[in-house]
């Protein structure tokens, strides 16, 4: 039987399966036709288990149906997980799962290579694959295999460009001037010395800026890694945080983002402004992120220990900390209060009280 919930623009299904128990299955799709014939699908390989004990035959695209559907609105990158699927779709779409190989993966590998695909894009494919697989089998019951488990390209060295003392300070200088995005100085400031993605930041609400106990509280929801952290406040982002929020008072006393406009209204993007002042300040290559790898590296330098540098990046394995490990030396000290301390042999910039420009 064929029936909508009130919900959902999908087509649900009610059948028995081999047991004889009562399911109740979305067909994730709106075509009437297509359901129709999934259901007919369904009660086939239902009365052949039942008879025969035959196992149901599951489909690439079913799989990705249902994975996308119950995924949606609990993950982050849910955006993401649909453009890498139609990735994936051209060359296992109509695919039985049943009789997937390690070899057919294999040749997904090839024919993405041949593509002039990089490892690490090729690996966020089959990762994605490899999650679907293992929620249809852990979590639905389907008796399938996952061959795209284990299977990895060499990635390259990740990047290691981060700002010296001397260009952060100029580029908070440059920032400073930029009367079109005069958040822009403060953000940079925040990123450096907290180890904060971009996300993260402009995401950011005041109600999870503690400044009692100087943290800033990320929950699961904020975060890359899908894990809540406190993320400590030293003094230089203390004060870029004070200035925001004396923007705040004057400007836009309602606003819920620390990183806003006069409107109160988040900052959408900083690509462009970013852009810019890295320009004026001569930095070249440079991208948002190099902020966070200049506060991971500066830790290093400071000699502060890896899984210290890893519960400030929030990185789920010490693995993806160890890219800084050459810049540490042996001594190790307090982990974020020397980040301060760095750019001070040089003149820093600082902000004027109205939040609004920063002067050096």
């Amino acid at each position: 039987m064929l029936f909508k919930r009130a919900e959902s623009a999908y087509w649900y299904v009610q059948y028995r399966d081999a047991s004889g128990r009562a399911v109740k299955r979305s067909s994730g799709t709106t075509n009437r036709r297509e359901a129709e014939e999934l259901e007919g699908k369904w009660r086939l390989e239902s009365r052949q288990q039942r008879l025969w004990g035959t196992q149901p035959r599951y489909t690439f695209d079913e799989l990705m149906l249902r994975y996308l559907k119950e995924t949606e609105g609990t993950k982050r990158s849910a955006e993401r997980d649909a453009w890498t699927i139609k990735r994936l779709q051209p060359y296992f779409a109509g695919r039985v799962l049943n009789d997937l190989k390690r070899s057919d993966v294999r040749g997904y590998v090839l024919s993405r290579r041949k593509d002039g695909v990089k490892g690490s894009t090729i690996n966020r494919e089959l990762g994605l694959f490899s999650a679907a697989l293992n929620v249809a089998r852990l979590d639905w019951d389907w008796d399938i295999p996952n061959p795209a488990q284990g299977m990895r390209e060499a990635e390259p060295e990740g990047r290691k460009f981060y700002l010296t003392p001397e260009q952060y300070a100029e580029l908070v200088k440059v920032a400073s001037g930029q009367k079109r995005a005069p958040y822009l100085a403060d953000l940079v400031v925040v990123a450096v010395m907290t180890g904060c993605r971009k996300g993260e930041l402009l995401g950011l609400e005041w109600s999870r800026v503690d400044f009692d106990a100087n943290v800033i509280r990320l929950r699961e929801s904020d975060t890359k890694a899908g894990k809540s952290r406190l993320v400590p406040i030293n003094e230089a982002a203390h004060e870029a945080l004070r200035r925001r929020l004396k923007f705040r008072e004057k400007r836009c006393p309602d606003a819920s983002w620390v990183f806003c406009g006069p409107d109160g209204e988040r900052i959408a993007a900083v690509k462009s402004s970013f852009r810019h002042a890295c320009r004026s300040a001569g930095i070249a290559g440079m991208r948002f992120h190099d902020l966070r790898h200049t506060c991971g590296s500066w830790l290093a330098q400071a000699g502060v220990p890896e899984g210290h540098i890893a519960a400030v990046l929030g990185h789920s394995t010490v693995r993806m900390t160890e890219r800084y490990a050459h810049l540490a030396p042996a001594n190790s000290r307090a982990a974020v209060e020397k980040l301060t301390d760095i750019p001070k042999r040089i003149p820093s910039a600082t902000q004027e009280e109205s939040g609004e420009a920063v002067t050096a």
